[in-house]
């Protein structure tokens, strides 16, 4: 493996295992504080269980979420420092903001896990509420940076210098509203579909019934809610998309050829030697719908694009159409769930849909890890695009193949200990809840 390679891989290694830690650090604080509220006005101390035992797999996902945060802060110097030296004096705002909203999270979760029966209940349940709204403001600030790599705003450049240096704009950037909702509706659709279906798993094996049901209907109406909303936000970045970044959008749809009325590709097998796709249902028309709002307009496609701009097609396009196929069943299965709901019957009876969402448990975040490949090996071979380059960004330094194989080594042991701590806190469910079994699932 040569060193420019191995940098690109331990940076999306570090990212990969780090977008889902901050994912779920970022979104149960908001379950939490909706059982926490549930528990205030109706003093059901089923709620405060559930809020407790899901305080403690925040305390966790905020653990993981920092120490991988940290390492990425890290490798963005020592793997990139061309990239950092110039990029730093530009986008250092959203980074300087997220460490401030890293350290209110930090002491607003300290107040929360230590401030049972000592703070007013209230002010304790509004330190909940500062978690959730902190931890979502450090995802926001991130995500705007990322967005100005995508879209670069706030300085030029004249002779290679970087000049003219406005931060504010560099971080309200064209593409960060977008890319901030859409990350925002991501990370809260995976995670209320693990939780819920972590719940749902348990409610099939007969345990705690009123515990888990209770924890499965807070975390499934997050992710049903977010669910239906995102392909409105996918719409919205794919117009985006389609404007500042054509090269992605042709390489998502392996759109190799400028045309009118352009087809919306599904599925597909990519020839990238060929320029072709095999295999493929096309839809007429909906692309340059989808792009422009105009079922006849043009989009422009590959043959556009000098080669040497062109992504790696195939897996940009096998990675958008996991995305997108992996979302469309989540909406399917959040509109199940609705209709469920409307029969006013306890969805406890509907075995069936319960396993669905055990199955969903792992579809979110696949999406979700979908959705940034999309994004990153879309920008390529850009690190800032249309400016600089991903292989003029590289460190020179020797050896960073090693460096790889001993980050991957500690991510893999990092997900091992989560693991077995989320394992241990499931059942440690007997310690916090002792409260009468309902009735038992029923075969409908």
């Amino acid at each position: 493996m040569d060193d420019f390679l191995a940098a690109r891989s331990q940076m999306a290694l570090s990212l990969g295992f780090h977008i889902i830690y901050a994912c779920i650090g970022m979104v149960m604080p908001f379950f939490m504080a909706v059982s926490h509220y549930k528990w205030l006005k109706t003093n059901n101390e089923v709620y405060k269980h559930i809020t407790k035992a899901w305080s403690k797999g925040v305390a966790i996902f905020f653990a993981t979420g920092a120490v991988s945060g940290t390492m990425l802060s890290f490798e963005l110097g020592l793997l990139w420092p061309k990239f950092m030296e110039h990029a730093g004096p530009i986008f250092g705002l959203p980074f300087s903001l997220e460490g401030t909203a890293f350290f209110i999270e930090a002491i607003a979760l300290g107040f929360f896990l230590y401030g049972w029966n000592k703070l007013n209940k209230w002010f304790h349940w509004f330190t909940g509420v500062i978690v959730g709204a902190s931890g979502l403001a450090s995802g926001i600030l991130v995500v705007a940076a990322n967005a100005w790599m995508n879209s670069p705003a706030g300085f030029d450049v004249i002779n290679g210098a970087y000049v003219n240096i406005d931060p504010i704009a560099a971080m309200f950037n064209k593409a960060w509203f977008t890319q901030a909702l859409h990350m925002c509706l991501a990370a809260f659709t995976a995670t209320g579909f693990a939780v819920a279906g972590v719940h749902a798993l348990m409610i099939l094996k007969n345990q705690y019934l009123d515990f888990h049901y209770k924890a499965f209907k807070i975390a499934a109406m997050f992710a049903v809610i977010c669910a239906l909303l995102q392909p409105v936000s996918g719409d919205i970045s794919a117009k985006d998309v389609a404007k500042r970044q054509p090269a992605k959008l042709a390489a998502m749809e392996a759109h190799y050829h400028t045309q009118k009325a352009a087809p919306l590709l599904i599925g597909g097998i990519v020839n990238e030697k060929k320029k072709e796709v095999n295999m493929g249902i096309e839809i007429p028309g909906a692309l340059s719908f989808l792009a422009h709002g105009d079922f006849k307009s043009e989009v422009k496609g590959l043959d556009q694009i000098p080669v040497n701009e062109h992504p790696p097609v195939a897996i940009t396009h096998y990675a958008f159409q996991i995305m997108v196929g992996i979302g469309s069943l989540l909406v399917l299965l959040s509109m199940v769930y609705l209709v469920m709901l409307l029969k006013k019957k306890e969805l406890i009876a509907y075995k069936w849909l319960l396993k669905l969402f055990v199955w969903a448990i792992p579809l979110g975040y696949i999406a979700l890890e979908a959705g940034w490949v999309v994004t990153e090996v879309g920008r390529q071979p850009w690190i800032i695009y249309g400016i600089m380059r991903t292989k003029d960004a590289v460190t020179p330094m020797p050896g960073i193949a090693w460096s790889f194989y001993l980050f991957s080594a500690i991510y893999a042991s990092l997900s091992v200990i989560v693991i077995f701590l989320l394992y241990r806190q499931i059942k440690m469910v007997p310690m916090l809840y002792n409260g009468n079994m309902i009735n038992p699932v029923k075969e409908n």
